[in-house]
């Protein structure tokens, strides 16, 4: 008996049912369009500062402590000890400034020292004869063009030896109360993941985030991202299941999820630990940082 013939594709075959997968095809074409329609929708500039906004109030309230994590006692000592603070910890920075403004107190002392005797003294904080040459070229720039005194103007400060923008809002907004936006690894890194601004040159970050905040917030917006940056969000794996913000965070998830799990991630006061500084300020809810030697 001879075979029948094979079904033309596309037409309907003896059962009365089609050989060509019509309703698959139809499926995939509604599934992508369904999945067009579920894609969420670009957030809009006002939509990004008003959310950007909120965080930052989040922060005020979760880090009403927030502060420079530099021990200091005047402009001279913050300028200092921020320079330090390249490519190191401000704990580090903190265990090895009580020895070095105990023997070069004033700018004059500082430029009037022996580079070898400087370097051993700051060698805990690494790159100690770059930042040797850095204090001594700074502090001799103080004595002689500002009498003593460390400048209250950004202009100035940017010219002296090791003082970049960063160094120079730090001194400004926390020594003079002058407003600055501090941009360092961790701001950069938040900003950046809460999608604020996709700049990676800290001179362009710092431009896009002054456009959001009015001038009254920089500083402390400065210090509560930079605390959030420390204690939860960190770089390789934040704590997104132990983070105040985590609603906000179009990044949520980068991290481990899971509230057990974050909250073992949590460091400094927020995790039980002590904090950087060996002097925090009154209102600080953590444990001093312990003196080089005693961790």
């Amino acid at each position: 008996m001879p075979s029948s013939p094979s079904p033309t594709p596309g037409k309907s075959s003896k059962s009365g049912k089609s050989d060509t997968p019509v309703k698959t095809v139809k499926a995939g074409r509604s599934g992508r369009a369904a999945a067009a329609r579920k894609a969420p929708k670009a957030e809009s500039h006002l939509a990004m500062v008003r959310r950007a906004r909120r965080i930052n109030r989040e922060l005020a309230e979760v880090y009403p402590y927030a502060h420079p994590e530099l021990d200091f006692r005047n402009p001279f000592e913050l300028l200092v000890a921020t320079v330090l603070s390249a490519q190191t910890t401000d704990l580090r920075v903190n265990q090895t400034t009580p020895a070095l403004f105990a023997a070069y107190p004033t700018p004059e002392d500082m430029a009037a020292a022996v580079p070898e005797e400087m370097e051993e003294i700051i060698r805990p904080t690494g790159f100690f004869r770059a930042k040797t040459k850095s204090l001594l070229g700074l502090s001799a720039a103080l004595r002689d063009e500002f009498g003593g005194e460390v400048p209250g103007r950004l202009e100035d400060l940017v010219k002296l030896p090791g003082v970049g923008r960063k160094t120079a809002n730090v001194v400004l907004g926390n020594a003079f109360g002058v407003p600055g936006i501090t941009v360092d690894t961790h701001f950069g890194r938040l900003v950046r993941r809460w999608k604020w601004t996709d700049e990676e040159d800290p001179v362009k970050v710092e431009a896009v985030v002054a456009g959001i905040f009015p001038k009254s917030e920089w500083t402390m917006l400065s210090h509560r991202v930079v605390f959030h940056g420390r204690r939860i969000c960190h770089a390789r794996k934040p704590a997104c299941g132990a983070c105040p913000i985590a609603p906000l965070c179009p990044s949520y998830g980068e991290g481990e999820t899971d509230p057990e799990k974050a909250r073992k991630l949590l460091k400094y006061e927020m995790g039980g630990y002590p904090g950087q500084r060996l002097s925090p300020p009154a209102d600080y809810p953590g444990k001093p940082a312990p003196a080089l030697g005693a961790e």
